[in-house]
């Protein structure tokens, strides 16, 4: 079980420049300046430094556990599941837990932006296991980490709800009006935060198939909400913190599910009023923060058809055939 990590302990790191970026990020093609093209992935020019240095400075341990997957395929929801999970002997009353009065993106740091933003890392020194979160492919993850026996965990979602989220998303949190037309162009043609989304998720389910059962897990967003109980003693297993007798029969996989439930979080005064930001990014957006609410949007599967024209259904399907054709893999 885990030591609970501090949101806001850091330590100077001096091999990051603090106000310029480095020529290595100068040298990718940047669109708007938003999304910068980097190992044919679109990564948010915000964080590409912090992937950069993360890539060369973070170093694996065989007991961390790095939950990575695309934006908006249920990020929020695991980090409060894995967190309440690893966690639990130490935060066994409920009604004091840390997901009552924190943002899960304030306990489970995010490696490209808490651990390495500027010249100021998080001390998770004291921490075991280390719970750590990414929106980077695997195939940009840090060598350490894949040469570790870290545990990983991937969440994947339909592409076309994963669309529908994200859309809703960069609209509320960059307060614009970015038409479902041209944001859908956008993403059919791979450039959306660390897309293109198919290359994503197929970057690391090839690794699963190749990786020993204990180092990964591959998890469906959708599977997961028909049977949370389910994939929730799966994780547990797959942590190598499984579920007691005693605690079966005290009903602990199902507080464990109300606690990190949609209705349970999004209702609670931090998620309904909070801001998120991340200290030592000088953007407007971080500079502002972002409202926690904006991370709890219900997700409720099927509902691209409230959105996609028969269209956009079409190309989209034709996309994803092509991406997955001979691959075995099916979203």
């Amino acid at each position: 079980m885990s030591t609970l990590q501090s949101p806001s302990s850091t330590t100077d790191l001096e091999h990051l420049e603090e106000d310029e970026p480095s020529q290595e990020c100068k040298d990718v093609d940047i669109e708007k300046g938003q999304l910068s093209e980097y190992h044919g992935f679109w990564i948010p020019t915000w964080s590409l430094e912090g992937v950069m240095a993360s890539q060369k400075q973070f170093q694996a341990r065989d007991t961390d556990i790095l939950l990575v997957t695309p934006p908006k395929v249920g990020t929020t929801w695991l980090k409060a599941i894995l967190f309440a999970l690893v966690n639990r002997m130490h935060h066994p009353n409920l009604q004091e837990h840390p997901l009552l009065t924190n943002l899960p993106h304030a306990l489970v740091p995010i490696l490209e932006a808490d651990m390495y933003n500027k010249k100021k890392v998080k001390d998770l020194s004291h921490a075991s296991p280390r719970l750590l979160s990414t929106h980077m492919p695997y195939t940009l993850l840090p060598t350490s980490v894949k040469n570790s026996t870290c545990k990983i965990v991937y969440v994947y979602r339909n592409p076309k709800d994963t669309f529908v989220s994200l859309w809703h998303f960069m609209n509320r949190v960059h307060s614009t009006t970015v038409s479902l037309e041209e944001a859908f162009d956008k993403f059919c043609r791979g450039m959306s935060p660390f897309g293109p989304y198919w290359d994503h998720v197929l970057s690391c389910w090839k690794e699963s198939i190749d990786k020993p059962a204990r180092k990964m897990i591959f998890l469906k967003y959708e599977e997961m909400k028909e049977q949370p109980t389910t994939h929730l003693r799966r994780l547990a297993e797959f942590l190598d913190c499984p579920f007691s007798l005693e605690e079966e029969a005290k009903g602990t996989v199902n507080d464990i599910l109300r606690l990190c439930s949609f209705d349970n979080l999004s209702n609670l005064e931090v998620n309904k009023n909070g801001r998120f930001r991340i200290p030592n990014h000088e953007t407007t957006l971080f500079r502002q923060g972002i409202d926690h609410a904006s991370f709890f949007r219900q997700g409720n599967t099927g509902d691209w058809v409230n959105y996609f024209t028969p269209h956009m259904t079409k190309r989209l399907d034709h996309i994803i055939e092509e991406k997955t054709y001979g691959t075995g893999f099916k979203f």
